[in-house]
């Protein structure tokens, strides 16, 4: 947290538990006050829907560090609206049906005052119609389309991490100018992967090239060398976006079928999110270049914010746990938990929310925000969200693989990862 002067904050945990504690007289006073008391120190219960089984297992452990690393960090300097935060965790095995059945019991069961945290975009667009239905206020750290594309309803928000239409629309350019402009797309076979699909083809056009193969792997596969004969000669970029737990095995296996006579390669660090750069058979990945949503690596020009994050989180300067350098963090992702979790403080402070009878007021109070200075609250970057799509906008990031490192090419403006607006959610009724 910052204070007025943005300046780190110097309230402590144990400076909030004090003033907490100091609320114990309140034993001394009529019922009724104490009841009202207590109302108003009921805790914001959080209900996280956390991919802690299937294919999202990876990036669910590392939500999961992140999220308590944020909260951690709220309730220390006093929370939101003078309560603490609670964080009601459950799994959803990375699976549609599951979502939308653990959206049901954050609302129903456990009370909560808002749901949080999901990834994977097929379970946002299982659960997110029956977040609707229960008016839910519903966050997800997602990337998908889906959210801006006005497939969803206006309980569900995206302002914390950017979309992947942003993103390869940011890209294309660098991809046309400096690699080529035949492309061979390798993508999962689910709605992240289709998005890739569908907006990277129309933004390489847009740049005067071509994507001459489309290559769709389910993203339960376990091994891939018997896709990678369908990638034609003419192939100047193999852009590749990977996920699951078999993503090392994916890239060891694009090196062994190309050899030294590789083509260019553009990958989206999905393909290697939590794994080791060093881990034997990613040589051949010396060159290429990676996008990233925040760079693993700590970067000569790190930032004071990017500093504060990666010790709350545990996080070293080659994106690795503190303590074990093998354990590679999801690091280009898992801040969208972190600013998401600042920006529904940010709407709860301005809503002045009480409980679930301000979850109306908490949406409009979130569709009002636009602009997200860089800060302990967005690491990340400078954004800006826009109110009526419920979806964020920033900064994207290059890399390059140069001895065995991400080191940071380029980075895109805000501008460069706009597009017209698809929804005006605030159109809809509440």
């Amino acid at each position: 947290m910052t204070n007025d002067s943005g300046k780190p904050s110097t309230t402590t945990r144990r400076g909030a538990l004090k003033t907490l504690a100091a609320g114990a007289g309140a034993a001394s006073l009529p019922l009724w006050a104490r009841y009202a008391q207590a109302q108003t120190s009921e805790p914001i219960r959080i209900g996280f829907q956390v991919h802690r089984t299937g294919i999202g297992a990876a990036y669910g452990r590392w939500y999961d560090r992140t999220t308590t690393a944020a909260v951690d960090m709220i309730n220390a300097a006093g929370g939101i609206n003078g309560r603490m935060v609670e964080i009601l965790a459950e799994d959803d095995g990375t699976d549609p049906k599951r979502g939308a059945e653990v959206v049901e019991k954050f609302a129903n069961q456990h009370n909560c005052d808002i749901g949080f945290g999901t990834l994977f975009s097929h379970v946002v667009i299982g659960s997110a119609p029956r977040a609707g239905e229960l008016k839910l206020p519903y966050f997800v750290v997602s990337e998908g389309h889906h959210v801006a594309s006005g497939m969803l309803n206006r309980y569900t928000l995206q302002p914390g991490i950017t979309d992947v239409k942003s993103q390869v629309q940011a890209m294309a350019p660098f991809v046309s100018q400096n690699l080529g402009k035949k492309v061979t797309m390798i993508f999962p076979d689910f709605a992240f992967g289709h998005d890739h699909r569908d907006y990277f083809t129309a933004a390489i056009q847009e740049q005067g090239g071509e994507v001459v193969a489309q290559i769709a792997i389910p993203p339960t596969e376990t091994s891939f060398t018997k896709y990678f004969p369908k990638i034609p000669r003419e192939t100047e970029v193999v852009y590749h976006v990977m996920v699951g737990p078999a993503v090392l095995t994916f890239v060891k296996e694009l090196g062994e079928f190309f050899g030294p006579s590789r083509p260019e390669m553009f990958g989206f660090i999905d393909s290697l999110e939590a794994v080791d750069m060093a881990s034997p058979g990613l040589e051949f990945l010396e060159g290429t270049y990676f996008w990233e949503g925040n760079p693993r690596y700590a970067q000569t020009d790190q930032s004071e914010y990017d500093k504060l994050y990666r010790t709350a989180v545990g996080v070293d300067e080659n994106g690795a746990s503190v303590g074990d350098p093998k354990d590679i963090s999801t690091y280009a992702h898992m801040f969208g938990c972190w600013e998401t979790l600042y920006v529904i403080k940010a709407g709860m402070e301005a809503a002045g929310y009480q409980g679930p009878a301000d979850r109306a007021k908490l949406i409009e109070a979130v569709e009002a925000i636009t602009d997200m200075p860089h800060s302990n609250e967005h690491p990340q970057g400078t954004k800006l969200f826009n109110g009526k799509t419920h979806q964020v906008f920033g900064p994207q990031y290059i890399s390059r693989v140069t001895d065995g490192k991400l080191i940071v090419v380029h980075t895109t403006s805000i501008e460069d990862t706009m597009y017209p607006d698809e929804v005006d959610y605030t159109t809809q009724p509440l």
